[in-house]
């Protein structure tokens, strides 16, 4: 990918979670963004020594975790498939781990053991 390529508006977020990342505000990201940008964020993430791992999602997407080692390392365990096929448990412990609204994961928890 050449520096053209690169639109910076897409990857605004992706920046903000670094800086997020490495302030402390965040201890793991989940990030989807187009495969065009994959070269693009690794090379970042990988610069600034930062753990990732990448998961596809259909043929143009992909989510790319990263964060603090430990919180990877419970990742490859944990995301061994396409998340909306993550069962209500491992849901839960992801949600937790990306650090959403506790109560709002026990809700939606619920919500997926009932159904």
């Amino acid at each position: 990918m050449i520096a053209s390529d690169i639109n910076p508006v897409e990857l605004k977020v992706f920046l903000n979670h670094i800086y997020e990342l490495k302030k402390g505000v965040r201890q793991m990201v989940l990030y989807t963004t187009n495969r065009k940008y994959e070269n693009f964020t690794v090379k970042r993430l990988t610069n600034q020594k930062i753990n990732y791992i990448i998961q596809p999602v259909g043929n143009d997407k992909i989510n790319l975790f990263f964060g603090r080692k430990e919180c990877i390392n419970a990742i490859r365990f944990l995301v061994t498939q396409p998340l909306n096929k993550l069962s209500p448990e491992q849901d839960f412990i992801l949600g937790a781990m990306l650090g959403y609204d506790i109560c709002a994961q026990c809700k939606r928890y619920c919500k997926r053991k009932v159904q």
